[in-house]
């Protein structure tokens, strides 16, 4: 073969690999499409349900409408990950019934077969999910949501559905939902964190199918601008203490605007919960993360996933085939500050598998000069001294996201005023802003840019925002502007590579 023809083997072969990857993957590659967050093929997705780890996979459930792009009757999607970061979807998981749609939960692993479901050998994963029953909510009852379980014998993959359910019927309170449950090793009981209405009610149970009430918090702290939902309780060292952390999802009545996640930080006996102070926190400040909770099954390590959008706008947001994201997984921590204790959030450490070398290895960005970008990447900078600055991503269709830092009001702030698509929905173009809770003089940031999203890590986590945009173009220009006295260093600009 000579080399005429040897060159033009492998560019048939190329082609052929890339038709055929097309062919695999024909729908990851539309416009606004997120390259390194899990979305799925096609239709709608909101809530994460059911997260837990068991035998190396992590399985992610959702909330999943399969015959269009806005909110449906709900199932449980499903895909798993070894790695959080590439996904595999697989078939529905949870189909509605005459019970009703299958509306937000979560899964356990039931080690001891206290449920009684683990056969021959089997260990089973138990979900808890809440039952919504659309024909008595259209009848005016308050009585149509309820909890029920199903296992899974085969570590996941099918389940069947408990037929002795509801397993906790709704006393007469109109939102009775979105069970997070887990084993309370302390007392060998479960204990099941409920959503209903506008507090926190919780109940044991000693084999996930005999429920008692053991206590109510939070109708008189925290945030009530909205229902309360999507709860998750869980404990987190600090210093060698263990505190617990109590996540709120809420919508609406977010710090700015629609949906939005609070946290309170305190103590629980098995009964009751107790926080520490009442002082009202945001695990995330932007308005696109929400219903986020943690997987179970990972033993100290708590990592959390949310929705990446919100409920002001999530059914108009302008794709196509697919609607809405979910974040990046993140490494949830505790850091003291000033006295408080604060929730810490910060990108899991396997989103160094997708990282590829840096973009920009001669310090032009430090410098303040404009660079070209790809189209997905991480930013790491650290700040020697804080004040203002301004991360400017852009294209050639004068469409911005600008990200940065007020040292007069002492936060940080996303401007998506300017950046796409942004007529969809009148609360969508604005600004957003976040407290800085740190006074210390140096700063840090990591900002994770997909084509579609931004997410905004500072101080090591002590500030979150998470936004989504829709530019007519994909931003392939970033600019630092910032004051002469801000020293920058250890900037890295890693491309990312795609997950799928």
């Amino acid at each position: 073969m000579n080399i005429k023809k040897g060159i033009l083997v492998f560019c048939l072969l190329l082609c052929l690999n890339y038709l055929k990857a097309q062919q695999e993957f024909p729908a990851y590659n539309e416009p606004f499409r997120p390259q390194v967050h899990f979305s799925p093929k096609e239709h709608w997705m909101n809530d994460p349900n059911g997260m837990v780890f068991y035998k190396g996979v992590y399985h992610l459930f959702y909330q999943y409408y399969p015959n269009g792009i806005t909110w449906g009757p709900m199932h449980w999607g499903h895909a798993i990950s070894k790695d959080l970061m590439h996904w595999k979807e697989l078939p529905i998981a949870l189909y509605p019934d005459s019970l009703g749609y299958i509306f937000s939960g979560s899964a356990v692993v039931d080690s001891n077969n206290t449920s009684g479901f683990g056969r021959d050998g089997k260990i089973p994963l138990v979900a808890i999910f809440t039952h919504h029953d659309p024909k008595g909510e259209k009848e005016g009852k308050n009585t149509f949501q309820n909890e029920s379980i199903a296992y899974s014998l085969d570590e996941g993959n099918t389940w069947i559905k408990y037929d002795g359910n509801p397993v906790l019927k709704n006393p007469g309170i109109r939102d009775f939902r979105d069970p997070k449950v887990m084993w309370y090793a302390k007392e060998k009981k479960w204990v099941m964190t409920l959503a209903t209405l506008d507090h926190i009610t919780f109940f044991s149970s000693p084999d996930l199918k005999d429920w008692k009430k053991e206590s109510e918090f939070g109708k008189e702290i925290g945030a009530h601008g909205g229902v309360w939902e999507c709860p998750d309780l869980f404990p987190l060292k600090l210093n060698g203490k263990t505190y617990w952390v109590l996540i709120v999802n809420l919508n609406p009545g977010g710090p700015n605007g629609g949906s939005a996640t609070q946290y309170f930080v305190g103590e629980f006996n098995g009964n009751k919960f107790t926080p520490i102070d009442n002082t009202l926190r945001w695990a995330d400040y932007g308005p696109d993360e929400y219903a986020g909770v943690t997987w179970s099954n990972t033993g100290s390590r708590k990592i959390f996933l949310g929705w990446m959008s919100n409920w002001q706008y999530a059914n108009q947001v302008p794709t196509e085939k697919w609607r809405n994201a979910m974040t990046i997984p993140r490494e949830l921590g505790l850091k003291q500050v000033n006295g408080n204790i604060l929730l810490t959030s910060s990108p899991v450490k396997e989103l160094s598998i997708l990282e590829q070398k840096q973009h920009e290895p001669d310090n032009s960005l430090s410098k303040g000069k404009q660079v070209t970008i790809p189209g997905r990447f991480v930013l790491k900078l650290n700040i020697t001294k804080i004040g203002d600055y301004a991360i400017v991503l852009s294209n050639s269709n004068s469409e911005k996201m600008i990200i940065g830092y007020q040292r007069g009001s002492n936060r940080y702030y996303i401007d998506r005023t300017k950046s796409g698509k942004i007529d969809f929905n009148p609360q969508f173009a604005k600004i957003a802003y976040s407290p800085r809770f740190t006074d210390a003089a140096a700063s840090n940031l990591v900002l994770v840019v997909d084509g579609s999203s931004v997410e905004l890590f500072a101080d090591n986590g002590l500030s979150v925002m998470t936004e989504i945009f829709f530019p007519g173009k994909v931003y392939n220009q970033l600019q630092i502007s910032k004051q002469k006295k801000l020293g920058i260093n250890n900037l890295k600009l890693l491309r990312l590579k795609s997950i799928w």
